[in-house]
């Protein structure tokens, strides 16, 4: 059992991720770095069809200009997922955003469907046109991000998509357009959670003051 982890102090548990466990890396470290935010997203492929497909290696990774970083993993090994393909193919996606409505046809979306058949449809879920790219964003969707692929990382078998936002639309009541705030009553994003079928709800919030 050493060579899988070493307990150097009571009650600690060190796991070696360049060893026998590297291929559990993926169910060690998406149990721990939890909740994620789902990005459901939607790409054409060159003859115009929609793909839509959810991933929770997702994140904003910063302001200026605005970013999103996405990490679709291979269909199989060497062999990128649609998603993947049509983002490099046409420079184009759209980052839609899951609450707690459309929790269960996010899920649909999930599912291993024939080459070039359509998610949202057999979702259950509506596209909408775009402003700036042609992929379409989803209606039911509390918010939706239209982007631009600024570049793709390759680091072994992940694939880094970095796209820059364009355009945010966002459902009447979850922004004060004053502040820019989002209003939490208005807004019920769920998480990622463990593998494999796990995901939390928002609805408990906390406020911690930043100290001056």
């Amino acid at each position: 059992m050493k060579e899988f982890f070493m307990q150097h102090l009571p009650n600690h548990m060190e796991i070696d991720l360049t060893g026998p466990l590297r291929d559990n890396a993926y169910m060690i470290l998406g149990g721990l770095v939890t909740p994620r935010p789902i990005a459901l997203t939607t790409t054409l492929d060159l003859d115009g069809r929609v793909n839509a497909a959810p991933f929770s290696f997702f994140n904003v990774l910063g302001d200026s200009p605005p970013i999103v970083g996405l990490c679709p993993g291979d269909r199989s090994p060497g062999v990128p997922k649609d998603t993947a393909r049509n983002i490099r193919l046409t420079q184009e996606f759209v980052v839609n955003l899951v609450d707690e409505n459309i929790a269960e046809k996010m899920n649909q979306c999930a599912a291993s469907l024939p080459a070039g058949e359509n998610e949202l449809l057999h979702a259950g879920l509506n596209p909408l046109p775009c402003s700036v790219v042609k992929p379409p964003r989803i209606a039911e969707s509390p918010a939706s991000l239209e982007c631009r692929c600024h570049s793709i990382l390759e680091i072994g078998s992940n694939r880094l998509i970095i796209g820059e936002v364009l355009r945010v639309h966002a459902r009447d009541g979850i922004f004060d357009p004053h502040t820019w705030l989002v209003n939490p009553v208005n807004y019920h994003p769920i998480g990622r959670m463990q593998a494999p079928h796990w995901y939390t709800r928002t609805r408990e919030l906390f406020e911690l003051r930043r100290p001056s």
